[in-house]
């Protein structure tokens, strides 16, 4: 994290208050909690969100029974979203919010009902940690990682809006180039649903540049049959959003990542002169 990024501490009294969370049957009291807040009090309109940003894993878990190679894949986090997300925060002096487990934990941005929220296989990779799981060994992940982790997020939008200040969502994700043997063509996709207002002015932006192969809605689109964060923070709440998607071999060095983030920041300041002029 850079230097002058302002972090909320875990104590009483802010959105990183974890005090129901110590020494639970989960998380111990010398683990991170749930989530990172980076600039809370940020001057920007938007908002920055990143699922997976982690691959770390409860000590109560072990390693899940995978190997140490399998935790560094795709399927444990999104490669290099941190990092972008961390940079994008920087530059527009942002808020950010940051999910500290890994999406093999329980996967923040599913609904708990769906088959992958806890997934006992990613891709092809089986997860012994997470086969037959009981009821109270799901709970414990959804009230020690999932819940909090939204209240935050939560708890960020209410101060907003109790501030009547304008906010505009942006989830940060990456996505393998190779998925169960198909190669990916996109360099760089948005995610929607109801609201393509962000999205669409996003995608005719970067396809004025003419250099990159862009997704609009692929590799994946945004349903509330399986997303979360977007659907509840972002299309219930009636803010303008969208979800970036950046293939990961595109931002695995730091110099990529910052390349990207302050080309996205570019895309996004002439995105943001647009929706205050009422052109989209």
């Amino acid at each position: 994290m850079e230097r002058d990024s302002k972090v909320v501490p875990v104590n009483a009294g802010n959105v990183a208050e974890r005090a129901s969370l110590s020494g639970g049957p989960l998380l111990a009291e010398s683990e991170p909690s749930p989530f990172r807040i980076v600039r809370p009090d940020g001057s920007s309109p938007f908002v920055f969100i990143c699922d997976h940003a982690s691959r770390r894993i409860p000590q109560s878990l072990g390693s899940l029974g995978l190997s140490e190679t399998e935790l560094s894949r795709h399927i444990a986090w999104d490669i290099g979203a941190a990092a972008v997300t961390e940079r994008l925060s920087e530059n527009f002096n942002a808020t950010a919010a940051f999910q500290n487990y890994s999406r093999l934990v329980i996967d923040c941005n599913r609904c708990l009902e769906v088959f992958n929220s806890i997934p006992s296989i990613s891709e092809d990779t089986l997860v012994p940690g997470n086969n037959d799981l009981g009821e109270a060994e799901r709970q414990v992940r959804v009230d020690e990682i999932f819940t909090p982790y939204h209240n935050a997020i939560s708890q960020i939008l209410d101060d907003r809006a109790a501030q009547n200040r304008d906010t505009i969502l942006v989830s940060v994700h990456s996505f393998t180039p190779l998925f169960k043997g198909f190669q990916r063509p996109w360099d760089f996709a948005v995610v929607y649903n109801r609201d393509p207002r962000l999205s669409h002015i996003v995608l005719d932006l970067l396809g004025a540049d003419g250099d990159l192969n862009l997704g609009d809605n692929e590799p994946y689109y945004l349903s509330d049959e399986t997303d979360y964060t977007l659907p509840v923070h972002g299309e219930q709440r009636h803010l303008p959003h969208t979800q970036f998607e950046i293939r990961q071999d595109l931002i695995e060095t730091p110099k990529q990542q910052s390349m990207w983030a302050d080309r996205l920041t570019d895309t996004l300041k002439r995105a943001l002169e647009k929706l205050n002029k009422g052109n989209i």
